[in-house]
């Protein structure tokens, strides 16, 4: 059986920690370092925090709308992105909230999770919101040890009146998401083993309330944003997930690292010490 990307997050978290470096490009990010909003300042802004990150991150996570703004010439920063990190064996998490129906999710999943791909990554971020099960063409690519993390429980605050909204039978759409994942990650580990965990993870920010749903159950990964800049702390985290795996919980932290920057030495003092404060919790 093909190694899933839980298992395989969990043995690198093991040696490296929790966190996960945000690499978010804005307008905002690239004045702040002093950098026009231009391709090039995008390129430098990204490879330096991937230089930060290697070694003491267990994954970077690019948001794909700061790079796709500049067109194609952005896609060239990303794919160089993703192939100097993967080159350096750090993890690559695309943050770019895929998901629709049918042949179009066919087309997603193989532009981010084939090998034939230059915008191949270990795992990706996925939207619900047309089902669950509209995903299978994703799902097909954790088989073979891809990872996908489906939104649940968002940071934002606009996104809780539909995410706590409920079904007919009285379930939040949050809780229904958890337990399909959940669901299918009991049906893989049925021939890995009842303490494996799984390729498909949620989204679960670190500012929401605990769901309904108990979180030690998923069987799968959790991507964790809202840490820094939106407020949530270390000892939130921890508190959230305390039940769960070791190793199952991977936090985001994109803001509050850059802040550090541009000079290398503030970026790398930064990585640690958010990795370290993330893993003493975790």
């Amino acid at each position: 059986m093909v190694e899933s990307f839980g298992q395989r997050l969990q043995e690198r978290s093991a040696d490296l920690g929790p966190l996960c470096v945000g690499i978010d490009p804005s307008v905002t990010a690239l004045q702040a370092w002093g950098r026009v909003d231009h391709v090039e300042g995008l390129e430098f802004f990204s490879l330096a925090l991937l230089e930060a990150s290697i070694g003491t991150a267990v994954a970077i996570k690019p948001q794909v709308a700061y790079f796709e703004r500049f067109g194609a010439a952005g896609y060239v920063v990303l794919e160089r992105l993703i192939r100097d990190a993967r080159a350096a064996d750090i993890l690559v998490i695309a943050d770019a909230k895929r998901g629709d129906i049918g042949s179009t999710n066919d087309g997603y999943a193989a532009a981010w999770l084939s090998e034939t791909s230059p915008l191949c990554v270990d795992a990706l971020t996925l939207s619900p919101y047309t089902g669950v099960a509209a995903l299978e063409s994703f799902f097909t690519y954790a088989q073979s040890g891809k990872g996908l993390f489906v939104l649940a429980a968002t940071s934002n605050d606009e996104g809780r009146g539909l995410q706590r909204s409920r079904s007919d039978d009285g379930e939040s759409v949050e809780d229904m998401v958890l337990r399909e994942i959940a669901q299918r990650n009991a049906t893989w580990r049925q021939g890995a083993g009842a303490d494996a965990l799984g390729g498909l993870g949620v989204v679960l920010g670190a500012t929401r309330q605990r769901p309904e749903f108990d979180l030690a159950r998923l069987g799968g990964p959790y991507l964790v944003p809202g840490v820094g800049a939106q407020g949530a702390t270390p000892d939130q985290v921890g508190r959230l997930f305390e039940r769960c795996a070791p190793g199952s919980v991977v936090v985001n932290v994109s803001r509050a690292i850059a802040s550090a920057g541009p000079e290398r030495a503030g970026l790398r003092d930064a990585v640690r010490r958010w990795r370290d404060d993330l893993a003493s919790v975790l």
